[in-house]
């Protein structure tokens, strides 16, 4: 496999020591963004839509980002990239194909590829894929899963940020 394939890998200039810092205080802060991001993307979608399971990848990603904000696999470029891709294109095997398991089946053999190809691993994207297959119901779906990530992206920073205040305050 390519050597340089950076959602692979811890970010470039990352201080791993930071997460290993925290005590249970410290992961309990951590840890309380993605799930206020996660609570507030499902009130969005219940608000909007019924289509709730579109949008359970995100809890997912969420988790995966309070896990390692540094690694690639969770960067912006990343999460982005894998989750509309794989929205996309879940969306479209609907579209071809109609909701079951050949359309889930297609999207998810289309996706995991194209994660690859384009260096934009982020695995709940495949549960994305899947989800959108089976039911995608309409684009509306597919521009309010496009403001879902929004919110998510923004948890990428607010971790690296709260990450970092707690490394550089936990010891003063």
């Amino acid at each position: 496999m390519n050597q340089k394939r950076s959602s692979l890998k811890p970010l470039k200039g990352a201080n791993r020591r930071w997460r290993r810092r925290l005590n249970l205080k410290g992961e309990i802060a951590l840890v309380t963004l993605p799930t206020v991001t996660v609570l507030t993307v499902m009130a969005v979608v219940e608000g909007l839509t019924q289509q709730r399971l579109l949008f359970a990848s995100l809890a997912s990603s969420a988790f995966l980002i309070y896990l390692d904000p540094q690694h690639g696999t969770n960067s912006v470029r990343t999460l982005i990239l894998s989750q509309m891709m794989a929205a996309s294109i879940g969306f479209v095997t609907y579209l071809l194909f109609g909701g079951g398991y050949l359309s889930g089946g297609i999207a998810m053999v289309i996706a995991i590829p194209l994660m690859i190809f384009l260096d934009a691993m982020h695995p709940p994207s495949v549960a994305t894929s899947l989800s959108f297959a089976l039911k995608a119901g309409n684009v509306s779906n597919l521009v309010l899963f496009a403001l879902a990530i929004g919110i998510t992206t923004v948890l990428v920073g607010l971790e690296r940020y709260t990450l970092w205040l707690l490394a550089h305050y936990h010891h003063k």
